[in-house]
């Protein structure tokens, strides 16, 4: 009798696993592939090369800019190691890379030359929240006019919701500067830029997409904070009292608040209220 004679879906598809084990994991081919007409052994390497190098190019597509930093060898040997530690699972070579930065930020503290300097792992970050914000599902931003009719009584029990593809990315290290100068770079164009040197900074980065084009922008700490809070299901007047004990005064704070929502709905960062 046959392999797979008995059942041959579930033969095939434990070939299939055995396949993409042996050339994601390299693992063993015996009994998996025929010798080559010559009688020598599998010839599997140009698929294991294959997979590697598309997984590195998914990665260099979606952190752009880390890559820059980095340049090419450097972000291959980057990219390479995350793979061999965080091998790809998702069913999408988009959500490859997940968990880079976090991998960066340990090789870092571990003195790992893979990643020179922490704040690598924040270009990171700012790239992946990026990508995140373009990919994230659509809504239709909450407008000024949406709020005309709401009683002055009643602004105080609004609760806002964000937009779906609002990302508040905490960052510890003020890299934004350099991260622009990387991104208008054109490699190949004109002198490298030179990149001020990192300062540490624990902040949070709002970045979002409004129509089809992401943007972003780094936020003051009581800003973050509102942000934060909205995130978590505050209603304005828990806003304006949390601004108030921040060290604007009850008289102070809702103005301030107030100033905060009309920038937010003029940005397209709120999808909704009730």
């Amino acid at each position: 009798m046959s392999p797979g004679t008995d059942n041959p879906a579930a033969w095939l598809r434990s070939q299939q696993q055995a396949f993409a084990a042996a050339v994601a994991a390299g693992g063993p081919t015996e009994g998996l592939l025929v010798d080559s007409p010559g009688g020598g052994p599998p010839l599997i390497g140009a698929y294991r090369h294959a997979y590697r190098a598309r997984l590195v190019e998914a990665l260099r597509d979606n952190l752009e800019v880390l890559a820059r930093a980095l340049g090419d060898e450097g972000f291959e040997s980057l990219a390479l190691a995350y793979l061999a530690a965080h091998p790809s699972t998702e069913p999408s070579i988009r959500w490859f890379g997940h968990r880079l930065a976090d991998f960066m930020a340990a090789q870092a503290e571990a003195g790992n030359p893979l990643v020179p300097h922490p704040a690598l792992a924040d270009l990171a970050r700012m790239d992946w929240a990026l990508r995140a914000a373009f990919d994230a599902a659509d809504a239709t931003p909450l407008s000024r006019a949406s709020l005309a009719g709401v009683p002055p009584e009643q602004f105080g029990a609004l609760r806002f919701a964000l937009h779906p593809s609002v990302q508040l990315t905490p960052l510890g290290w003020a890299i934004e500067p350099a991260w622009r100068l990387l991104r208008d770079h054109v490699p190949g164009q004109g002198d490298e830029p030179t990149l001020p040197a990192p300062e540490p900074l624990a902040h949070r980065l709002l970045v979002w997409r409004q129509r089809l084009e992401t943007r972003w922008r780094s936020l003051p700490d009581d800003e973050a904070g509102a942000l934060q809070a909205l995130q978590a299901g505050a209603a304005f007047a828990t806003l304006c009292e949390q601004a108030a004990l921040a060290g604007d005064g009850p008289d102070a704070a809702v103005p301030r608040v107030a100033g905060w929502l009309a920038t937010w709905l003029d940005e397209g960062l709120l999808g909704a209220v009730a």
